[in-house]
């Protein structure tokens, strides 16, 4: 391919013949490679396949195969304006890496690990890493079986929309970012589906993260020092924890859907967070907050909760405090977990008012839940029985009683 490279004049459209094609090559041209699903590069050198060192340079709708283990990219960009699109990667060290580049396009690619299987994602590459960039914008990308699936540092008005990635340790990995966009992505059986790390102004808004159990550390979003963002419209499904915040101020937590999750939100040293019309629902621990003051907490539905609401307006005059009890009894002796919302357990529950005033608390929370929303809605119709599997399970347990009371007659 390098020669083909060369010959070419600055902004010439190369289109590629079928076959495959030796790495590595360098581009330091503004040129546009365009092939079809019949053309493969493959590079086996302590190389790139493709270094990208021009500005204004596309690659588009080939395969692309990194068969030499190393912590680079198949493709390196260090120029402006560049477009990657419709490639298939396949590599043993990283996928797309961008250093310093400016104004790219990285849209329709697939990111796929091909290396053992066996190794820790800690000897993986990244499916697409991101340094001292801006205004890169990310979308309708697959990624699969990486170390991260989409991971950036140090970046500007990034946006990153409608990926799907899986099987990776974050899905979406934010270090020291400012402005970024994360949105209407998808991420299932990682370790971690955002992990946001001091960033400031972000939008995290309508993507679905789900499945995130493996690890004693599996969060669905993690926010660590992150400030003055917008965290809202989530699905946040079975994981270990649903939301978990630390050391992060100034944020709106709104409109989250955070569902069969172990845990659904951990705050830990979070202060000035507003919490608001948020979704509750078959949490086996609905919160949990340890030295987290003078956050405003309201409007959000438990489905634990049973309040009043006198004046009709949908919301209880009654607070929502949620007692500590469980959650300290099962850090301390995780067994207790078998316990879970048992008689005894609630019994006791009920008995502990020590530190009332610091618990977390909802000062209106919803008394109904709105079914019209991103785990309870028409995408997925299965989850509007949840609110009722308490009653169906109860219902069963009395049948199950009485057959057997009168089968011992």
């Amino acid at each position: 391919m390098q020669p083909l490279i060369d010959q070419a004049s600055e902004g010439e459209v190369v289109v590629l013949s079928s076959g495959t094609y030796e790495g590595p090559v360098i581009i330091n041209k503004s040129v546009i490679l365009q092939g079809d699903s019949t053309v493969t590069l493959v590079n086996k050198e302590a190389a790139p396949a493709i270094s990208i060192q021009a500005d204004g340079v596309s690659l588009g709708s080939f395969t692309v195969k990194q068969e030499y283990v190393a912590e680079f990219g198949a493709i390196q960009v260090s120029g402006n304006n560049v477009t990657l699109s419709g490639l298939r990667i396949h590599t043993q060290g990283y996928g797309i890496v961008l250093r310093k580049a400016l104004d790219g396009v990285i849209q329709n690619n697939e990111v796929i690990w091909s290396g053992p299987e066996q190794v820790s994602s800690a000897q993986k590459g990244n499916g697409i890493d991101l340094y001292a960039s801006q205004d890169i914008r990310i979308t309708d990308n697959i990624i699969t079986g990486m170390r991260d699936g989409i991971y950036m540092e140090n970046s500007w008005d990034t946006e990153v929309m409608d990926n799907t990635l899986t099987r990776s340790r974050y899905a979406i990995h934010c270090m020291y970012l400012v402005r970024s966009k994360i949105m209407n992505n998808t991420g299932e059986l990682n370790i971690t589906g955002a992990m946001i790390m001091g960033v400031q102004e972000a939008t995290v808004m309508n993507n679905s993260f789900r499945k995130q159990s493996t690890n004693v550390h599996s969060q669905g979003i993690m926010m660590y020092d992150v400030q003055n963002s917008k965290i809202s419209h989530n699905a946040l499904e079975g994981n270990r924890v649903g939301l978990y915040i630390q050391e992060s101020s100034g944020n709106e937590i709104s409109q989250n859907d955070v569902v069969r999750n172990f845990v659904g939100v951990q705050l830990l040293d979070a202060e000035g967070n507003e919490l608001h019309s948020n979704r509750f629902v078959s949490n086996v621990i609905e919160a949990q907050a340890v030295e987290s003051q003078n956050n405003i907490i309201r409007n959000n539905y438990w489905d634990t909760f049973q309040g009043l609401d006198l004046n009709r307006d949908g919301a209880s005059e009654m607070a929502y405090a949620i007692n500590p009890f469980y959650q300290e009894l099962v850090r301390r002796k995780a067994p207790f977990q078998l316990f879970f919302q048992s008689p005894g357990m609630l019994f006791l529950s009920e008995l502990h008012t020590e530190g009332r005033d610091d618990w977390m608390t909802d000062t209106s929370p919803l008394m109904r839940l709105d079914t019209n929303s991103i785990a309870m809605g028409k995408s997925n119709p299965s989850h509007r029985i949840v609110p009722w599997l308490g009653v169906l399970l109860m219902l069963l347990s009395a049948c199950s009683m009485i057959y057997l009371g009168g089968k011992q007659k």
